[in-house]
C-alpha cells in the first residue's frame, strides 16, 4: 500500500503516463481511496491541460540579444578561486592542524554541553564527513548568492524593457489615432 508522500512524488510521472504498469496500478488504487491525493492529481491534470492550451509567447529577438550581451556570464569556479586566494592568506595560520583541532574540540565540547542536542555518535565525528558537510554548505550558500545576483539582474533588465515598451505604446497609439490630412483636400 502506498502512502500519500509516495504518491506525491510519483504524480508528475503518473500525469505524464510514464509509470510502469505495476506502479501505475498502485497509484490509481491509492487515488481511489484518498480524496486529498485525488484532488491533488486532478489539480495537476488541470494545470497540465491549461499549459497545453496556452499559446507560446516568444520574446522579441532584440530583448533576448540585449539581455545576453548585458548580463555577463559569471564563472563561480573563477570567483571561488579568487576568494580562496584573497582570504586564504589570512586564514592560513588558523587552519594549522593543531589550532584547527583545538577549535574543533572546543566546538564539540560546547555542543555536548548544550541541552536539547541529540546524542553524538562516532560517525558524527568523522573528519571527512564534517569537512564534506561544511564544504557542501559553503557551496550551497555561494551558489544561492550567485543565482540571486543573476536573477536580480535579469529581472531588472526585463522590468526596464517593459517600462520602455509602456512608454512607447501611448506614442504609437496616438499616432495611429490621428487621421492623415490630405493636402489636396485641405485647399478646398
Amino acid at each position: 500500500m502506498m502512502h500519500c508522500s509516495d504518491v506525491e512524488i510519483l504524480l508528475a510521472e503518473y500525469t505524464d503516463g510514464t509509470l510502469q504498469s505495476g506502479v501505475k496500478a498502485a497509484v490509481e488504487s491509492h487515488l481511489q481511496s484518498c480524496a486529498a491525493c485525488r484532488e491533488l492529481a486532478d489539480d495537476i491534470s488541470a494545470a497540465v491541460g491549461f499549459m497545453a492550451r496556452a499559446s507560446v509567447i516568444e520574446a522579441p529577438p532584440e530583448l533576448v540579444t540585449k539581455i545576453l550581451f548585458q548580463v555577463p556570464a559569471l564563472k563561480p569556479s573563477l570567483a571561488r578561486r579568487l576568494f580562496g586566494r584573497v582570504v586564504g592568506g589570512w586564514l592560513e595560520p588558523v587552519l594549522q592542524p593543531r589550532l584547527a583541532m583545538g577549535m574543533g574540540v572546543a566546538a564539540l565540547s560546547f555542543f555536548m554541553l548544550e541541552p536539547g542536542v541529540r546524542q553524538l555518535t562516532p560517525s558524527d565525528l568523522d573528519p571527512v564527513k564534517l569537512w564534506t558537510s561544511a564544504e557542501t554548505r559553503a557551496d550551497r550558500i555561494w551558489e544561492r548568492g550567485v543565482k540571486s545576483y543573476e536573477n536580480i539582474r535579469l529581472v531588472y533588465e526585463i522590468q526596464t524593457r517593459l517600462s520602455e515598451w509602456e512608454q512607447e505604446a501611448p506614442e504609437t497609439a496616438d499616432a495611429a489615432r490621428t487621421p492623415a490630412v490630405n493636402p489636396a483636400q485641405d485647399t478646398k
